[in-house]
Parts: structure tokens; C-alpha cells; sequence
């Protein structure tokens, strides 16, 4: 049997025998009858078969907000996750040499309890620190006494005439509370320590 070789067919329907030449097939309309086939002209392509000109700058304009960060991509294949900052390598190393201490008490002592008692030794070193209350004290007086000084110009300048926004003008509400807040800390209005009364 001879192999016969089936025409390729463009988008507009054009079908290209063996021999070159080019037609469009016959078909049948929806009420039954049969169109003709039509013979295509040597060197004719309909607008259909020509390609589209792609703007290399025009389609990116299209897809800018669909790219994500424009660079990011480069930037992905240049980090290194081994590679971290200073900081990280040097906190990383610290944890090391924290769990070999660690391992290395335990093989010593034998024991899991040691190791547990270790390893919160060392991370709560902020609550063995011993606080001085006067120093808490004097340190919540010194922001009291910023908040009353702001308080004092705001109502400074709503009595010159001028307009205060909402927040601004609670602020000025609340110049008696933050008296108040202060004497119970133990200083006056003007920041300085209340004598102690005897």
C-alpha cells in the first residue's frame, strides 16, 4: 500500500497537498448544501497565517504587576542559606559551643537533670539581675513628667486659640491624673522628690 500523506492544514484552514498546491477543502453549510473547494494563489497567506509582531517591551509593560520584584530572582540564586550574616554565623557558633558544654556536663555527671538545670541557668540570665526600685521609680517619673510637659504646651497653645486634634486635646484631660500618677510615685508636679515626712 502507498503511504499517503495527510496535508498540513494552517489556521485559516488552507490545506497544502503533496504536489504544493494550496486549496481550501470542501464543506457542507449547516442547511446541507456543499461548498466548492477554492483554489488558493501561489504566495497568498491570509491574515489569519501571518504572525502576530511580538513587542518584547510592550508585553512586559502587560505583566509588570504579574513578575513580582523586578530582580528578585537574581538575587534568590545568589543567596546562599550556609551563608548567613555575622551576627547569625556568630550566634550559631554560640549555640554550639552552649549544646557541647552541655553534652559534655551530662556525659560527666550522668545525669539529665544537671543538663536541664544548665540549660536554664543560661538562658535566664536577665532575671537573676537584681532591680533597684528607686531606679524604676525615677525612670517612670521621667516619663510621667515628658507626658505632663507635652500635656502643659498643648493646653499652652489652646489658650492662645488654637485647635486641637482629639488625641491632642485628651492629652490636655489628662494633666490632673498624670499629677496624680507622679505624687504616688513620690515626686511633685515639677519632677522634684517629695521630702519624706516625719
Amino acid at each position: 500500500m502507498p503511504s499517503v500523506e495527510t496535508p498540513a492544514v494552517s489556521r485559516s484552514g488552507i490545506t497544502t497537498s503533496a504536489t504544493g498546491e494550496r486549496h481550501i477543502p470542501s464543506s457542507t453549510r449547516a442547511d446541507g448544501s456543499v461548498r466548492k473547494e477554492i483554489k488558493v494563489r501561489p504566495g497568498y497567506r491570509p491574515p489569519e497565517d501571518i504572525d502576530v509582531y511580538k513587542n518584547r517591551t510592550a508585553e512586559g509593560w502587560r505583566n509588570k504587576g504579574k513578575g513580582g520584584v523586578p530582580g528578585a530572582e537574581g538575587l534568590k540564586s545568589e543567596e546562599d542559606p550556609a551563608k548567613g550574616s555575622p551576627a547569625a554565623n556568630k550566634n550559631a557558633k554560640r549555640r554550639e559551643a552552649r549544646k557541647k558544654a552541655a553534652a559534655a556536663a551530662a556525659a560527666a555527671d550522668g545525669k539529665e537533670e544537671e543538663k536541664t538545670a544548665d540549660a536554664e541557668s543560661k538562658e535566664a540570665p536577665e532575671l537573676a539581675k537584681p532591680v533597684d526600685p528607686e531606679a524604676e521609680k525615677e525612670k517612670d517619673a521621667k516619663k510621667l513628667l515628658k507626658k505632663l510637659r507635652q500635656a502643659r504646651e498643648l493646653k499652652d497653645k489652646k489658650e492662645k486659640g488654637d485647635v486641637l486634634l482629639p488625641e491632642q486635646f485628651e492629652k490636655v484631660i489628662k494633666i490632673n491624673e498624670l499629677i496624680r500618677q507622679l505624687e504616688t510615685l513620690g515626686f511633685d508636679a515639677q519632677g522634684e522628690k517629695k521630702k519624706a515626712e516625719t
